[in-house]
C-alpha cells in the first residue's frame, strides 16, 4: 500500500524511510537495538555494533544540529532529476546530529548555503525532487528550526 501524505497522490521516495510522528507529521524511521541500544538509520534488521537480531523500530527526533557540511557547488551527472527544470544551485549536503549519537547524512536547505554553520538548529522537513500529474515524490531533508519542536512540514 502506498501512503500518501496530503491527498493528492503525493508519496514519499522510499516509504520505509519514514514513520507518522504521534504529533501528525512525519518522522524518519530509525532502529534501536535492544542489547546494546545503538542506534541506525535507516532502520535495520539486525544491529551493526553488536550484530544482535533484536531491534526496536523507533521514530527519530525531528530536530538536532548540524554537525558537519560541505558545498555541493556542481550539477550532478547525467541523469540528474528536473535538469531541465530548475537550474542548478549549490546546495548543502552534512550531517545532522540528532542527539545520542545520531548522525543523520541528508540534504541541507537553506536560502543561503554559505550562512550555514556547525551547531546550527535544524528541522526535518520533506522535499520534493519530482512533480508530475499523479502529485509530487517526497524524500527529506533538513532546514534552519523553526516553530514547535515535533513539527514536521512539507
Amino acid at each position: 500500500m502506498t501512503v500518501t501524505i496530503d491527498g493528492t497522490g503525493s508519496r514519499f521516495v522510499d516509504e520505509a524511510l519514514f514513520v507518522a510522528d504521534p504529533a501528525g507529521g512525519w518522522a524518519l524511521r530509525g532502529s534501536r537495538c535492544d542489547s546494546c541500544g545503538t542506534v541506525s538509520f535507516p532502520a535495520q534488521q539486525s544491529c551493526p555494533k553488536c550484530t544482535g537480531s533484536a531491534v526496536s523500530e523507533i521514530a527519530l527526533p525531528t530536530r538536532g544540529t548540524l554537525w558537519a557540511y560541505t558545498i555541493q557547488g556542481f550539477p550532478p551527472k547525467t541523469p540528474y532529476l528536473n535538469a531541465d527544470e530548475r537550474p542548478f544551485r549549490p546546495y548543502a549536503v552534512g550531517y545532522v546530529n540528532l542527539g545520542d549519537e545520531i548522525l543523520v547524512e541528508s540534504r541541507l536547505i537553506a536560502d543561503d548555503v554559505d550562512s550555514l554553520e556547525v551547531g546550527d538548529a535544524l528541522q526535518l522537513v520533506l522535499e520534493p525532487i519530482r512533480t508530475g500529474d499523479d502529485g509530487a515524490v517526497y524524500t527529506f531533508a533538513f532546514a534552519p528550526s523553526t516553530g514547535p519542536e515535533t513539527e514536521v512540514t512539507s
